[in-house]
């Protein structure tokens, strides 16, 4: 029996840029497709009806692979429709399935089940941050959390501030939310003054802000990243 394919869907990465992420074929994709596997079902449902589904929502089959759901069962019960022949979606929380997201193991488990990946084109934060900040798009290297201890964050902002000047690399990194504003000041407080950091927050919201600047002239602002979606960048 022949497999399904099992397609990676982007979505919105904020409440306002629904128009700005969908393509045709990604709203014709859906429209082919009833059964997905999500990380979380509330946030895909409201994506699919954004994006136009025509499919009775009642009728879709739906594989939650949040947090919850990993800690419990197995990623191979969420394959039966694509060994069966049925073509899937994969949806993440926010942003591309798979890049910073736990939607990796699935995409690993199709591998390994020689089941077909098809990824759609729809936004990732991280590489619109970094295709604004100004820095290298030849050589990058997304770090993904720093550690939380203040001494090994400290120590390993440093290890990235001397990696991004001898490779000529930029480096990218995240934070949960509530905790930007203390990573901000542990790069201001660490890093050398000629440094250059880029936030970029918010991206595709209205709210979005961009802004790439020397370690010298963050400490001159007086920032609020707070429970803004934010991605860093150092070079």
């Amino acid at each position: 029996m022949q497999k399904g394919t099992l397609f990676l869907i982007p979505v919105p990465l904020s409440e306002e840029a629904s128009a700005k992420s969908f393509t045709s074929y990604l709203v014709e994709t859906i429209n082919s497709l009833d059964e997905y596997i999500v990380e979380n079902e509330k946030t895909a449902r409201k994506f699919l009806k954004q994006a136009g589904l025509k499919i009775p929502q009642k009728d879709l089959i739906i594989y939650d692979y949040g947090k919850h759901a990993r800690d419990k069962g197995n990623i191979k019960d969420f394959f039966k429709g694509l060994l069966a022949g049925k073509n899937v979606g994969l949806m993440s929380e926010a942003g591309c399935p798979g890049v910073a997201d736990p939607g990796a193991d699935i995409v690993a488990e199709a591998h390994r089940q020689g089941i077909k990946i098809v990824p759609l084109v729809g936004p990732s934060s991280i590489l619109l941050a970094l295709m604004a900040s100004g820095f290298s798009g030849q050589k990058f290297a997304f770090q993904g959390y720093l550690p939380i201890d203040k001494t090994d964050r400290s120590k390993r902002i440093k290890e990235l501030e001397l990696q991004a000047s001898k490779e000529d690399q930029t480096q990218i990194f995240i934070e949960t939310p509530f905790r930007n504003n203390q990573l901000l000041a542990e790069l201001l407080k660490t890093c050398k003054g000629q440094t250059k950091l880029c936030v970029a927050c918010d991206l595709t919201d209205d709210a979005e802000f961009i802004k790439t600047l020397t370690i010298d002239q963050w400490k001159k602002r007086s920032d609020d990243f707070h429970k803004r979606p934010a991605i860093f960048l150092l070079y």
